[in-house]
């Protein structure tokens, strides 16, 4: 039995939790999420918590699942709670950002502006033109739409040019040497 699933998933206050028919609902004051229960777990509310449990009998890879199924309930009951956020640096001269509605439109240096449509429930602000910070409820979506805007222009080793994350170390080479003989 997985040691991380035992672990109840506290609820937090203003947060409703429903389980029916295999699948679960969160809703909170900053969105709503829902996840169908994967085969030979179960799933119970008790004094404030969520209780799995997971039956070898039914799925032979149920225990396997258990812990991963507690973790994305446990995520699913903060997002609603508290959105999570990613930042990211948008680093080079020129290279700048705008969000206009859901459109997030990037200046990367390249012929053209990108447009991206950020995904529903996906939020992205936008501070000194250069910092991009996004946010939402499901931890899962933020961390794609961060590694999809950063797909637009990686960061180069050479200057460090494009879309890094805040926290992200760049590991820079030196480059050709100047008259080296």
């Amino acid at each position: 039995m997985s040691r991380v699933g035992k672990v109840p998933v506290k609820i937090a206050s203003g947060v409703k939790v429903e389980i029916k028919e295999g699948v679960i609902k969160v809703e909170g004051p900053k969105g709503k999420l829902s996840h169908s229960l994967p085969r030979g777990v179960s799933a119970k509310i008790e004094a404030g918590a969520i209780i799995l449990a997971s039956d070898e009998s039914i799925a032979p890879n149920a225990s396997a699942l258990h812990g991963m199924t507690r973790t994305l309930l446990h995520n699913m009951v903060q997002g609603v709670h508290a959105p999570f956020t990613k930042e990211l640096d948008i680093v080079g001269v020129g290279y700048r950002a705008a969000t206009k509605g859901s459109v997030l439109t990037l200046s990367l240096g390249y012929s053209h502006p990108i447009d991206y449509e950020l995904p529903a429930g996906i939020t992205a602000k936008v501070e000194n033109n250069t910092r991009v910070v996004v946010s939402g409820s499901d931890k899962i979506l933020v961390g794609m739409v961060a590694a999809k805007i950063r797909s637009f222009k990686k960061p180069e080793p050479y200057q460090g040019k494009g879309v890094k994350y805040v926290n992200e170390h760049i590991i820079r080479k030196q480059g050709k040497a100047a008259g080296a003989k």
